[in-house]
Parts: structure tokens; sequence; C-alpha cells
């Protein structure tokens, strides 16, 4: 398998692992902090990057093994399942950034009640989803 730059099994593989773990934790604090976070179902969508999280650890775990070890996870089958999962993963919270997205624009802009509603935590909490 030809050697791409962020591949699994290499070093620029992990630091993209890293910052992909490290917006979704900032993202979700952010989002968690709000006393309103629960009561609108779009932004309790954005919890779907806890399993962002969860994702991203255990296959920068897995990376850190490879990379310790010096073995190559660049084999057909565990690219496959990689790009399978960051697939689901990453639709899951691309999803729910664009919900996030629409109800944060409706009350900044439509509703002008952004000081009650907390629309700046709402805006990091969004950016940091769409980093992901």
């Amino acid at each position: 398998m030809k050697d791409v730059q962020g591949m699994p099994g290499t070093l620029d593989g992990l630091v993209l692992l890293i910052c992909q773990f490290s917006f979704a934790v900032v993202g979700l604090c952010v989002m968690a902090t709000t006393s309103d976070f629960p009561s609108v179902i779009a932004f309790c969508n954005l919890a779907a990057t806890g399993l962002q999280n969860l994702w991203s650890l255990s296959f920068a775990v897995i990376n850190i093994y490879a990379l310790l070890v010096r073995h190559s996870l660049q084999n057909s089958r565990v690219v496959t399942l990689f790009a399978i999962g960051d697939g689901i993963t990453s639709t899951l919270t691309f999803a729910a950034a664009c919900a996030s997205t629409g109800i944060t624009v409706l009350i900044d802009n439509n509703l002008d009640n952004c000081v009650q509603h907390h629309c700046t935590q709402f805006k990091i909490s969004t950016i940091m989803a769409f980093a992901l």
C-alpha cells in the first residue's frame, strides 16, 4: 500500500488524531457549560462528538502502539476499518454541527435573543465540531 501522509501508524496520523480529539473535547466542554444545552435538541446532537472522542482516543492508542513497536498499520483491511469508522463518526458530527449552526443562526439573526441563549458558546462549539 502506498505511503500517504496521515495514514494509520504514522506520526502524521497520530497528530491528526490528537487534533481531532482535542477539537471534540473543547467543543463538548464549551457546549456542556451552558445552562440551556439540554433544552435544544439540535445542540444535544453535538453530544455525538462524544462518540468522536471515543473513536479518536482508541484509534490514537492503537496508533501510538504501532509507532512504539514499529508495526505498520498500512494493511488494506485495517485501513478500510478505520476509514469506515471515520466516515461514520464524521458524518454524525457533521450532521450535528449543521443542525446546531441552523439553530444558532436562527437565535442570533432572526430572534435577536443571543444574550439569553449563550450564542457565543454555541458558536464556539459548532466551530469546533466543523473543525473535526
